[in-house]
Formats: structure tokens, sequence, C-alpha cells
């Protein structure tokens, strides 16, 4: 398995589950900027957030941003939560994300972080508008009825590559080279040219890849 910049660290620790796309190199990190993400799960539900400005606009995700000076990850991951949803939770560190962009020369080092249950009430913020999404596959359930499905439609292309590890609470590392178009930074979207995705190999569970 190829050694990525930026996880020489915990090379002998990963299993490879999923890879694709172009045969591009990947980019040395010149620089690297630091996010958060996190998801938080009620009752079978996801909460995801869709995007009203920014960055990701029009699309749904987790509920984060950079981490400020002086914090920690896990304190902004908080943060942001508590900002841009309204709620507060007890936040377990699930996985990392670099995030590649050859425009800027830049890596985004994402830690995920997942929240089982919440305090508080889910509010709509400037900046996201949660909503609940079904963990259930099976259609007509009870909770379909009312609750739709995850739509990875919806979501970042990269979304399938590694969410399956977050619902199964399997903690991961994965690697992703963006394509940024569009000029205008409210609007910009990413395509996905080449992706690594691997888990820890202490956790064994079956990941349906």
């Amino acid at each position: 398995m190829q050694t990525i910049p930026g996880l020489e660290r915990d090379h002998e620790l990963l299993r490879e589950v999923a890879e694709g796309g172009t045969s591009l190199e990947w980019m040395e990190m010149k620089k690297i900027k630091y996010y958060t993400n996190a998801f938080i799960f009620h009752e079978k539900k996801i909460l995801l957030g869709f995007k009203k400005r920014g960055v990701g606009l029009h699309k749904y995700n987790g509920f984060g941003g950079k981490i400020e000076p002086g914090e920690t990850a896990l304190q902004a991951a908080g943060r942001e939560l508590e900002e841009e949803a309204g709620i507060k939770s007890s936040l377990k560190h699930i996985g990392v994300l670099l995030l590649f962009n050859e425009v800027e020369e830049t890596a985004a080092h994402i830690d995920v972080y997942r929240g089982d249950g919440f305090e508080g009430t889910v509010t709509e913020s400037d900046e996201m508008r949660p909503k609940w999404f079904s963990l259930e596959s099976e259609s007509g359930s009870s909770d379909t009825d009312t609750v739709p499905p995850i739509s990875f439609d919806q979501q970042w292309e990269t979304d399938p590559h590694w969410f399956p590890l977050l619902l199964r609470t399997n903690s991961f590392e994965g690697e992703l080279i963006i394509d940024w178009t569009g000029g205008n930074c409210s609007r910009v979207n990413g395509g996905l040219v080449r992706w690594k995705g691997q888990k820890v190999l202490a956790d064994q569970a079956t990941l349906g890849f």
C-alpha cells in the first residue's frame, strides 16, 4: 500500500478499503489547514446540515469549520456544532480526512467526530439548515415514512467512499484529491479526481464496500 503524504505515522496501522480515480500522483502538502466535521446520531437517524452559504452551497454535510487559534480539534467541533445547529453532544473522534487541493497547493486536514445523542433543541442557523435522515434501509418502515433516507446525490461526491465507515463507527483515515472548479468561492464545487480510503486494522468489522 502506497504511503500517502501526511499519513506516514499511521501507515502500518491501516488497511486499504477503497481506491479509485485517475493515476494522478498524490501531492506533497506544502500547506495544511485544519477543520472539523461532526455528525450526530439519534434513534436510528443522522443529523445533516443543508449549507446555505459558502463552500458546499446547497449540499448536506456534517457541522464543522476551521479550528481557531488556541482551540483543540474537539473544542472546535463542539463550538461549531452549537453555532450551526444549536445543540451539544459528547463527541467521539472517529476519523481523519485529507483533501488535496491542487489549485491552492493546500491540504485540508479534517478531524471527523461522531456524537450519539445530543442536548438542546436543533435550530437552524445563518449557515446551516439541520435535517434528520433515516438510517433504516427498508422502504415502507415507520421511520422512512416520515424521515427521508440518506441521499448521496445531495452530498459531496467524496462521501460514498468514507460514509459507510462513519455509519459503522469504524475508525478511518482517507485521502482525496479534489479538482476545484468555479470562480465564485461561495459556489465552488469539487470534482473527485482520486481517492483512497483506509481503516484502522484493530477494528475488524465487516465494511460492506
